[in-house]
């Protein structure tokens, strides 16, 4: 993983470029943890360790040890069998990689095919960031991610344009195999239905504008009541505090990794000033934005 973390001002959060190393295929990387890990012990930063917003997707797995890896600001402790995925936009923090062993797969937005992107939903913001897999899945996981990196490796093998069409539609073969998990004799897979999806999409496009429930549904031509009895179904909650989960989100993205002040951040996020910003995440958080801010910063700097 070769990155150059940009600070851009305002509002922006710091981004992770992906870029690839030299004489590899352009948007996907596949390596080892233990590669990772020399990598890490020759770099002079420190940067590693610190929370970042990459630009890019991150699919880990283990096949040995543990591993702690925060998301958005979430813990999750994974083992052998789990796989995380951090999607673009989403800030990541890494633990210590330890001995564990396991597969790290980087590729750009762009780099699966329109088809793929679709059915194995890399647009949806709220889908989980861990899996985990047990029986069948679990080994045609490990076969497909380890197809993956060997013809990865071997790419010298082949012509440029033969071994770029590989790797994607290896690719492809894991991300759907990921995303669509098999379903055991008797049961159905739960999929959002198509009010939940648009109205996510909506608050994705619109949660900096309005909280309130009634404009969304104006806009997509739904009742209030709808929305909440198909949010409730698919996400576990109402509409109004799946629309206030997604603002606290972005609030603790923008005091974690931005020097915006508290009253920048509220009006980014659409509130008429700082008191009211700071009494809505104090009611959501039980702690105000300032604090918030030096809980974070200064967890990240602890070794």
């Amino acid at each position: 993983m070769r990155a150059n973390e940009t600070q851009a001002s305002g509002t922006a959060i710091p981004e992770v470029p992906f870029t690839a190393p030299p004489g590899a295929p352009p948007g996907v990387e596949v390596l080892t943890l233990a590669e990772l890990r020399a990598r890490r012990a020759t770099a002079t930063d420190r940067a590693f360790h610190r929370p970042q917003r990459p630009a890019f997707h991150h699919l880990l797995t283990l096949d040995r040890g543990t591993l702690r890896h925060t998301v958005d600001f979430a813990a999750h402790e994974l083992g052998p069998g789990s796989w995380l995925w951090v999607r673009p936009g989403q800030v990541q923090q890494w633990g210590e990689l330890g001995d564990a062993d396991g597969t790290l797969v980087l590729f750009e937005p762009g780099f699966p095919d329109p088809a793929t992107v679709a059915a194995a939903r890399l647009d949806d913001v709220f889908a989980a960031a861990v899996v985990h897999t047990a029986g069948a899945d679990r080994d045609a996981l490990r076969h497909a991610v380890g197809h993956l990196h060997h013809e990865y490796a071997a790419g010298a093998d082949l012509p440029a344009e033969i071994h770029h069409a590989l790797l994607r539609h290896l690719l492809a073969a894991l991300l759907l195999r990921l995303a669509n998990p098999a379903v055991p004799c008797g049961s159905a897979a739960a999929e959002p239905g198509e009010t939940y999806r648009r109205f996510r999409e909506a608050v994705e496009h619109g949660y900096t504008r309005t909280r309130r429930v009634e404009d969304y549904a104006r806009l997509l031509g739904y009742a209030p009541r709808t929305l909440s009895r198909a949010t409730l179904a698919a996400a576990g909650v109402g509409a109004k505090e799946f629309i206030d989960r997604r603002v606290v989100l972005e609030a603790k993205r923008l005091l974690a990794h931005s020097d915006s002040s508290a009253a920048r951040i509220a009006g980014h996020l659409g509130f008429a000033d700082a008191a009211n910003f700071a009494k809505f995440f104090h009611q959501r958080t039980g702690t105000t934005p300032i604090a918030f801010r030096t809980e974070i910063r200064g967890a990240a700097d602890r070794p």
